[in-house]
């Protein structure tokens, strides 16, 4: 377990050093000039290299490079152009907002999710077929279609949910719901198939022979032999929810990391977008090496792999 818990480690070094890198290509990439707009378009020319020389802008790309890996290390992400506070501090505010969203989302999808697929795996008739057809809708439709759908209804209409903000507990409900439902219709169909594999399984068949309860032969035994592709989805999940919180933020105002990326692109603060876009890619690859080690631990045929 040890030599595979260090392969994982290492590995997810390796890709993050890659992120860091791509993440740092890709800003220097985009067009525009950050003197000019910490400057503005009147400052002299003089004005304008002693700027980008005090900001190491005028060195060559690879020192450049070296050096923002280095504060990366050191945890500094740098100073905003727009507000002229450190990134850090603007990122931890938002984070919080961002983690609140995903794991409401993750619930969402849990409750609704699970309880369907296996509904669908245990029931062949109109149950099965319903979550199969219901799933693949909710699959079909992007959020940004669905959030206005609930918007409609639960705020515009009927005035029980606030559209925007992060004022009291029922803020998060359509956010949640927005993120949760496609996460829901996918992990239902994983269930759905992870359990019709292991329902056929000579084991559970033992089982059943034994006299044991048909709710503990799928609760205790199948569920339990199941549980890889369903935790491996779930990790990818979550990991997906920090990428598609940035149009659910910007939607719902909800003043999460996402939104700060997109405030942080119309402003032209790159230094902003650029930790913004570091953070959710390296919490991204951190979720799915953690699925990784805990589907290690669930199945040991996972570390011969």
């Amino acid at each position: 377990m040890m030599r595979f818990l260090a392969v994982r480690v290492m590995s997810a070094l390796l890709v993050m050093m890659g992120v860091i890198t791509m993440v740092f290509l890709l800003i220097h990439a985009v067009p525009g000039d950050p003197v000019e707009v910490m400057l503005g378009e009147s400052a002299t020319a003089a004005d304008r290299a002693a700027l980008r020389a005090a900001l190491g802008l005028d060195r060559p790309l690879g020192e450049q490079w070296l050096r923002y890996v280095t504060a990366v290390a050191h945890a500094d992400l740098g100073t905003s152009l727009h507000s002229r506070r450190p990134i850090a501090e603007l990122v931890k505010q938002r984070a919080g907002a961002t983690a609140t969203l995903g794991l409401a989302a993750l619930t969402v999808s849990l409750s609704l999710g699970a309880p369907a697929g296996v509904l669908a795996a245990l029931r062949s008739g109109w149950q099965d077929r319903s979550v199969l057809v219901l799933s693949t809708v909710i699959v079909s439709v992007p959020s940004f279609w669905l959030a206005p759908m609930l918007i409609l209804p639960f705020s515009i209409w009927l005035g029980w949910l606030p559209v925007s903000g992060r004022e009291g507990a029922g803020a998060l409900v359509l956010p949640a719901l927005t993120l949760g439902l496609g996460m829901a219709a996918v992990l239902a169909r994983v269930v759905r198939a992870a359990l019709l594999q292991v329902l056929t399984e000579d084991y559970l068949r033992t089982a059943r022979a034994k006299g044991l309860p048909e709710s503990d032969v799928v609760l205790a035994h199948a569920l339990r032999n199941a549980a890889l592709p369903v935790l491996t989805v779930l990790g990818l999940q979550l990991g997906a929810v920090l990428a598609g919180a940035v149009i659910i933020e910007t939607i719902f105002q909800w003043p999460g990391l996402g939104s700060l990326t997109v405030e942080a692109i119309q402003r032209r603060d790159y230094p902003v977008a650029q930790a913004c876009v570091l953070v959710i890619s390296l919490a991204y690859v951190a979720v799915n090496t953690v699925t990784d080690v805990a589907c290690g631990a669930l199945d040991p045929r996972v570390r011969l792999a």
